[in-house]
């Protein structure tokens, strides 16, 4: 069973998720296979800068990724494409795709969204989490500490029902970092 071919969704699955910045008519949790939630992307801007990056989250390759599904009205398609690629392409790190989402009932549908480009200066595979946590703890951008981006995808993932152990351990080891400093 597939959702109308005529709806649109976006597919977000970090800061998207509690913070759209798009209207919307529904959000639904999905699944998308082939990628999963990492912090693999080194942030030059939001959470970070080019002399002390931090890390936000990118579908990297493998596994399967829980998220939330949009639907965007028809009316609304081409602006909120368009201020998505304004908000995820500012250096270009994220890939624009269309993924088959998969709704709890069981129907599927074609969801836009970003992935990590493996081969982009600012990719930053195989983190483990004492080194995420550190980096993320030392970093800040133009959008704030890169500590509140993990905190509050963390809290919002629990509240939508979503188990992400890596980030969890990530945010707790943060936190641990944050006391003793």
């Amino acid at each position: 069973m597939t959702a109308d071919m005529d709806e649109f969704w976006v597919f977000g699955y970090g800061s998207l998720m509690w913070n759209p910045g798009f209207d919307y008519e529904a959000r639904e949790i999905v699944t998308a296979q082939g990628f999963h939630r990492a912090l693999c992307i080194h942030s030059w801007v939001h959470r970070g800068t080019r002399e002390n990056p931090g890390l936000v989250l990118g579908l990297d390759r493998g596994g399967s990724c829980k998220g939330a599904g949009f639907r965007v009205a028809p009316s609304d398609r081409d602006d909120v494409i368009a201020y998505l690629r304004e908000r995820e392409l500012v250096t270009n790190v994220y890939l624009e795709r269309w993924l088959k989402i998969k709704f709890r009932d069981g129907r599927t549908a074609t969801a836009l969204t970003y992935i990590a480009d493996r081969k982009h200066l600012q990719y930053a595979a195989g983190l483990t989490v004492d080194d995420a946590a550190r980096i993320v703890a030392a970093s800040e951008g133009k959008s704030g500490r890169n500590a509140d981006y993990v905190a509050n995808t963390v809290e919002h993932l629990k509240q939508l029902g979503i188990r992400d152990h890596w980030m969890e351990a990530v945010a707790e080891k943060m936190q641990a970092i944050l006391q003793a400093a």
